[in-house]
């Protein structure tokens, strides 16, 4: 009998934490799924550890060098036999209910492309951040365009006909490559979201949001791919835009690229005194910009102790 859903899980010398992801899928409350887990190349234990659950819902395929976490979601959505793709990196973990809860809106919303969840942002040094949605979804093309309102690719379930229109993760992009496929999923399809946290979203060193370089070239190039369409919806998109862009590339040292979108958004919207104060400091050099991010931190930190 076909699973109704595929859960992939693209995985790279994580042997130490594949088999905690394993477990919360087999955990869940809905139980009609497959897992296939691609190994890219692990020079670690990862084999072993996959192999040694005994459930012949588990797909173990290896790529003989690794070729990126892409790559790895691209080979298991060529083999996956569900109706429905739902993604799980090697080091988050999803809560019990997330596929039940998931499934039922798909059920309820049939032209639905994809359901995606709240988060929970778990920290090495033991923070744990709630990261939501704005809204509960519909036609989010204009939110996409202005950053990645999904979260993590762990948080997405996603029918399948949407790849089937819209083709697989691009592997040419060093970064976003998620964030690029929600893009184009949503000029086909509409989205919905679950208002609730439903996956631990780990964070640690090793993803490729740590490589600056990586990050740097994958967010110009959405820009370069998508900026008629963010121009289509006016300045205030376009704007908003630039700011969420300029303000991530200087708090990751790339303060020269950064400054010239921040000005960018100023110039589109100068009412909006969040863009133009942030402008300003930029100009006047790392120091400044990162003395201004630290008492926003800690304001913030204040704000929510009381």
């Amino acid at each position: 009998m076909v699973a109704t859903v595929s859960v992939i899980i693209p995985t790279y010398n994580r042997g130490h934490l594949v088999g905690r992801a394993i477990l919360s899928v087999l955990d869940q409350t809905y139980q009609d799924f497959e897992i296939i887990v691609v190994d890219d190349g692990s020079k670690d234990h990862t084999e072993e550890v996959v192999k040694s659950f005994n459930d012949p819902r588990i797909c173990y395929i290896r790529h003989t060098r690794n070729l990126g976490g892409s790559a790895a979601r691209n080979t298991g959505i060529r083999v996956a036999k569900g109706k429905y793709i739902a993604f799980l990196d090697s080091d988050d973990e999803w809560l019990p209910t997330k596929l039940e809860e998931q499934m039922r809106v798909f059920h309820n919303e049939q032209n639905c492309g994809v359901v995606y969840t709240d988060l929970l942002r778990i920290y090495s040094d033991g923070r744990i951040e709630l990261h939501k949605g704005k809204h509960l979804g519909g036609w989010v093309l204009k939110d996409l365009l202005v950053t990645s309102i999904i979260g993590s690719t762990s948080s997405a379930v996603v029918k399948r006909e949407c790849f089937e229109v819209v083709g697989l993760f691009d592997e040419t992009l060093p970064s976003c490559q998620d964030w690029d496929m929600w893009i184009r999923i949503a000029k086909k399809y509409p989205f919905k979201r679950v208002p609730k946290p439903l996956v631990k979203y780990n964070l640690h060193g090793e993803q490729i949001s740590s490589n600056r370089a990586a990050v740097l070239e994958g967010r110009l190039e959405i820009t370069r791919r998508y900026y008629a369409d963010i121009r289509a919806y006016g300045n205030k998109v376009e704007a908003n835009h630039c700011f969420i862009i300029g303000n991530r590339l200087c708090h990751i040292g790339e303060l020269h690229y950064g400054r010239k979108y921040l000005l960018r958004a100023a110039a589109k919207a100068p009412w909006n005194f969040r863009f133009v104060s942030y402008a300003l400091v930029s100009l006047f050099g790392e120091k400044a910009y990162s003395g201004m991010a630290y008492v926003k931190q800690l304001l913030l930190s204040k704000r929510n102790k009381n």
